[in-house]
């Protein structure tokens, strides 16, 4: 992995001894960033919510063909989450696979979308429903994406981070209480704010290490994820927000059951996000989002195994019935 200027070079120094590369590439992120990109084949997407489909990924296969892309063909992937989710999954699945490479250009991108191996497809409205375990021959990181990625962006994936913190390093979480207007110092290169991102992809790979097809402890990667994924599909919010909204039910969702004993956990969860511009509490949509709990990919005949809090930096799973969460966000009426 390679941070600044160094990414470029090490993108195409990855790409030699290849007949052909061809670029899979969010086209705003070419439009922006075309300047700093190797000149090669470019197949341009709609690095949209609602193209995050199996029709984007065919006509990616359309234009593979017309570019007689072959096994020894090399594919980068150039995006935020969505674009390497879809280019992934077209890569690795196209004439069983040929090899790619991840070019985040988001702060989401580089500490969650492309750690892990997991790549796919939103279907019929439900997110990330096709999908398979295909790993990168390499990640490239450079923050100079950042320079021109909105404040939303740059929050979506803080909350992630903060995310990662919750579940395993509480020292990681009082760093974020301590420093001040850390999408700033992140698109300038400061070296304390980008050792946040290598912590928090460091604490990823080592769950992923342990579990990397979601069978047990990887499970921990979903804090907040099971309420912020129907959130997201039910109000159309971006993904950080419905995240940071799901982290906080499932911290309250925590006292409730009695896993965790202080309520200031919490309260203390809520300041951090207030202070990154992130919400706390849920548009209500109550029955909207407990349809979608049904669709969770998840779910085990009627339960979804949770993953709450015991405290900042300690998380587990706990299994709960789909009934059980939807007697739970009907109580959560008395925080609006």
């Amino acid at each position: 992995m390679f941070h600044s200027d160094a990414g470029m070079n090490a993108l195409k120094a990855l790409a030699k001894g290849r007949h052909q590369v061809i670029m899979i590439v969010d086209e705003k992120v070419l439009q922006l960033h075309e300047h700093r990109l190797p000149p090669v084949q470019a197949i341009t997407i709609d690095a949209s919510e609602g193209k995050k489909t199996l029709e984007t990924v065919r006509a990616i296969y359309s234009q593979l063909t017309e570019m007689k892309a072959d096994r020894n063909t090399l594919i980068w992937c150039v995006g935020g989450g969505i674009t390497t989710d879809v280019a992934g999954f077209a890569a690795s699945t196209y004439m069983r696979g040929l090899p790619f490479i991840l070019v985040p250009t988001t702060l989401l991108g580089q500490v969650d979308a492309s750690i892990g191996g997991k790549c796919g497809v939103n279907f019929n409205g439900f997110k990330n429903l096709v999908g398979s375990f295909a790993h990168p021959t390499d990640v490239v990181l450079d923050h100079n994406f950042f320079q021109t990625l909105p404040d939303e962006e740059m929050r979506n994936g803080i909350a992630e981070m903060i995310k990662h913190a919750c579940i395993v390093d509480h020292k990681l979480f009082e760093r974020f209480e301590t420093l001040d207007d850390l999408s700033s110092q992140l698109k300038s290169g400061q070296k304390e704010a980008l050792s946040l991102i290598d912590q928090s992809i460091s604490i990823k790979i080592n769950i992923v290490i342990q579990d990397e097809r979601e069978g047990d402890k990887r499970k921990l990667l979903n804090f907040g994820h099971t309420f912020g994924h129907a959130i997201e599909a039910a109000t159309g919010i971006s993904h950080g927000c419905a995240i940071s909204i799901g982290m906080v039910m499932a911290a309250r969702l925590s006292e409730e059951l009695g896993l965790m004993k202080c309520s200031d956990e919490t309260d203390r969860l809520i300041r951090l996000l207030t202070r990154y511009g992130l919400p706390g509490t849920l548009p209500i949509e109550i029955d909207r989002i407990s349809e979608v709990l049904w669709h969770d990919k998840k779910k085990n005949d009627n339960q979804i195994d949770m993953v709450l809090l015991t405290e900042i930096g300690k998380a587990q799973m706990i299994p709960l019935s789909i009934q059980r969460l939807r007697e739970f966000l009907h109580d959560l009426r008395k925080y609006k």
